[in-house]
């Protein structure tokens, strides 16, 4: 049995053994396979690949940003700085991480604070360096909210942000490209605004000419590259390079004055609040080359706080009908084509017949002689539609068309209306009753100061226009083409119906005309009054009570230098400033006088006979 077993033993040994060698064999092989296919990868690696890897690894600590462009400024003709960018910084945090750290180090040292005495520090601290700005509470909302992530204040200066993220660098402060208004509300309305948009990391017009000037102001973002430690955002020291520099957006020039701006917008606001009108807006145009000088509406906004409201332009956006103010377009077609002239007289009666309607004069009176300056300067309803039956009804609507009604003048500012005419083919027998009066057609504040803008040029109007030149970023000033002026009557005809006009602010015992109140001593002053009114949506007819008034002046009427158009909607008819818009139109003509010295006129107005 001992011999027996031991024999047994014996052999299970030496196949063990034999076992083992073969293990070790087969061992070898695979460590041997394993080191030519590691050798094998590097020679590839280092060898073959090693450029691609290189570049790859490259990438990998690569961060691209954007460089922004500086946004292009907004200027008046003097060169006044209405808009331009600046830069500020937003800060940040990550609540919950600051609450993880602050505390981890509080437990592996008690002696420093935990996590709720650092952020009341760094709250403190925050809110001494940006005092009235923020307070410590609100810093304490924002570090204790139970996100990974807020941004918290408002936007700050670059220098107080690098206070705070110097001495706490937890905090975080992220670039802000800003658009500053130094002026306010002054021609908001006309400029716009523009802000920060996150999704777009820059600065966008929003409305006004911000927004549709967008592509001309923003410029073109260039890019600049660092390189960041691997697994971090943090940017290696000195890696920073440019890769495309930045490229500024162009500048524009305006033409308005931003003084008479600042005294438009104030004296419209006030005069409406005193008539107590729906609202109100005017425009003041050069007498020659149509560019607006000032363009305003009784409410505006301040771009620089939070806007929702009154950002719109009414004055090139909200057409209305114009009332006697129109009654210039039968003045003209009349002189031009020899109807009448100035000193015709016309038994005008109290009342008119045309088709099924009946039209009377604003004031009772049975039949009484008018020149046809009187027509004008008393502002006879029944006088005006006795020419323009003479003038006709094709002349009549040719004539409206070259005045610019029912057109959009092209003055380049967003929403504009080209207000209405209606197609000749779709008159009735009625419509004719109330054109020629300004009732039935609409327009805007600045179509209505460009009828008389051709009045005070001999008789050729020149579209609006608002924008003078762009400043490009290397200095160019490429001036916008000028518009190309329209021929509506003969320069006879102009200076003929110019010089009526005079009668309308002529305050003469027994030749009165209805606008005494835009007189301005030492200056001849031609203008129209207007008074029309509007549809009552409850019977679709019109209103009793409801108006809008009007006017159209020129200044001086001898040598013209500016036109001013006003408009009010829905004013107190009745009081002294809901029934006329001529006492307004005297503080802006004052202004004009003052502020561009214009000499006065070589002699006074003769006297206009109204009522032989």
């Amino acid at each position: 049995m001992a011999r027996g077993a031991t024999g047994i033993k014996g052999r299970t040994a030496r196949t063990n053994v034999a076992g083992s060698n073969r293990r070790l064999l087969v061992g070898r092989l695979l460590l041997v396979l394993a080191l030519v296919l590691t050798g094998g990868k590097l020679i590839q690696l280092q060898g073959f690949e090693a450029t691609a890897l290189s570049e790859q690894a490259q990438k990998q600590r690569l961060t691209k940003q954007p460089i922004p462009a500086e946004r292009g400024s907004f200027v008046d003709r003097s060169g006044n700085v209405l808009a331009f960018s600046g830069e500020a910084r937003q800060l940040y945090a990550n609540p919950k991480l600051l609450t993880k750290e602050f505390d981890e180090e509080h437990a592996k040292d008690p002696s420093k604070p935990t996590a709720e005495q650092y952020k009341q520090e760094i709250a403190r601290f925050i809110a001494q360096v940006l005092r009235g700005k923020i307070t410590e509470q609100e810093v304490l909302d924002a570090l204790f909210k139970d996100v990974a992530f807020t941004y918290f204040g408002p936007e700050i200066d670059p220098s107080q942000a690098r206070l705070i993220t110097e001495k706490y660098p937890q905090i975080g402060a992220e670039y802000r490209a800003t658009r500053e208004y130094p002026a306010g509300g002054l021609a908001a309305n006309i400029i716009g605004a523009a802000n920060w948009r996150m999704d777009e990391k820059k600065v966008q017009g929003q409305i006004g000419l911000e927004a549709s000037l967008d592509s001309l102001l923003a410029g073109t973002d260039g890019t600049k590259v660092s390189d960041t430690a691997m697994g971090s955002d943090l940017v290696i020291p000195g890696t920073e390079r440019e890769l495309e520099p930045a490229v500024p957006g162009s500048d524009v020039e305006l033409t308005i004055d931003s003084d008479l701006q600042f005294m438009l917008q104030r004296e419209l606001a006030d005069y409406a609040q005193q008539a107590r009108a729906k609202s109100a807006s005017a425009v003041v145009l050069d007498a020659k080359t149509g560019e607006v000088y000032a363009l305003a509406n009784d409410k505006t906004f301040d771009p620089r706080v939070s806007w929702t409201e009154n950002t719109g332009n009414p004055a090139v956006t909200t057409p209305y009908e114009p009332g006697s103010v129109g009654k210039v377009i039968t003045a003209s077609g009349a002189i031009e084509n020899g109807i009448v002239k100035p000193d015709t007289v016309l038994q005008v009666p109290g009342s008119i017949k045309v088709a099924d309607r009946t039209v009377s004069d604003a004031w009772d009176h049975g039949t009484m002689p008018l020149t046809f300056t009187g027509v004008l300067g008393k502002s006879s309803n029944v006088g005006t539609l006795m020419v323009a039956q003479q003038l006709g009804e094709q002349r009549f609507y040719d004539l409206a068309q070259k005045f610019g009604i029912g057109q959009r003048t092209g003055i380049g500012l967003p929403g504009e209306s080209a207000g209405s005419l209606p197609p000749r083919e779709s008159w009735s027998g009625s419509t004719f009753a109330n054109l020629p009066i300004g009732q039935g057609l609409s327009m805007t504040v600045l179509q209505m100061a460009g009828m008389y803008q051709a009045i005070a040029n001999d008789g050729v109007r020149v579209p609006p226009r608002i924008i003078e030149a762009e400043i490009r970023p290397d200095g160019t000033r490429v001036q916008r083409p000028r518009p190309e002026g329209v021929r509506v009557v003969s320069p006879e005809t102009a200076h003929t119906v110019k010089d009526m006009l005079r009668a309308v602010v002529q305050n003469v015992p027994q030749q009165r005309g209805t606008g005494p109140d835009a007189a301005l001593p030492g200056y001849q002053i031609s203008g129209k009054t207007g008074t029309a009114q509007q549809i009552d949506p409850a019977c679709r007819c019109y209103s009793q009570s409801k108006y809008w008034i009007t006017f159209a002046g020129i200044v001086p009427a001898d040598n013209p230098r500016f036109v001013v158009g006003l408009m009010l909607d829905q004013p107190a008819y009745g009081t002294h400033e809901g029934s006329s818009a001529a006492p307004l139109f005297h503080n802006i003509a004052a202004f004009l006088t003052q502020r561009y010295q214009i000499p006065v006129s070589k002699e006074q107005a003769p006297v206009q006979i109204l009522q032989p």
